[in-house]
């Protein structure tokens, strides 16, 4: 585990809701039903007026397959940003308590490193926090 998959994962937990969002306007699109009402006649006498409800959706097959494989595609991008928030939360996991809190205020929370040590207390310094940071991350 290094520093990079740190700050991927917030980068993966927003790709995660950014990516369920557009499935979700996909959802929507291909539910989108047009309605109209026509009028016709028969070609022959007597031309009796009859009037007709059309409604169905507003995209042709090949515009189906490029929703499909659109939507194949985001599933395949959320999967992958899951993958990195798990991995992650599967590393945190195996972290002492400590280095959990340091690590969720540096990278999830992003403050700095001075920040992190008045939030931590116990005399502790930005310099402190990122030496043992980087020892822990060393020796993982």
């Amino acid at each position: 585990m290094d520093k990079k998959v740190l700050q991927d994962y917030i980068d993966a937990c927003e790709l995660v809701k950014e990516t369920m969002q557009d499935i979700k306007r996909l959802e929507r699109k291909k539910k989108t039903i047009v309605q109209t009402n026509v009028k016709g006649s028969m070609h022959e006498f007597p031309y009796a007026e009859q009037h007709f409800h059309i409604e169905g959706t507003a995209f042709t097959y090949s515009d189906d397959g490029q929703l499909r494989m659109e939507e194949r595609l985001l599933l395949e991008r959320k999967e992958k940003a899951e993958k990195i928030k798990v991995s992650v939360q599967e590393f945190l996991n195996t972290a002492p308590a400590r280095m959990q809190r340091i690590i969720r205020m540096k990278y999830f929370e992003g403050l700095n490193w001075e920040q992190v040590a008045d939030k931590m207390g116990r005399n502790a310094t930005g310099d402190s926090l990122r030496m043992e940071l980087e020892r822990f991350i060393q020796g993982n």
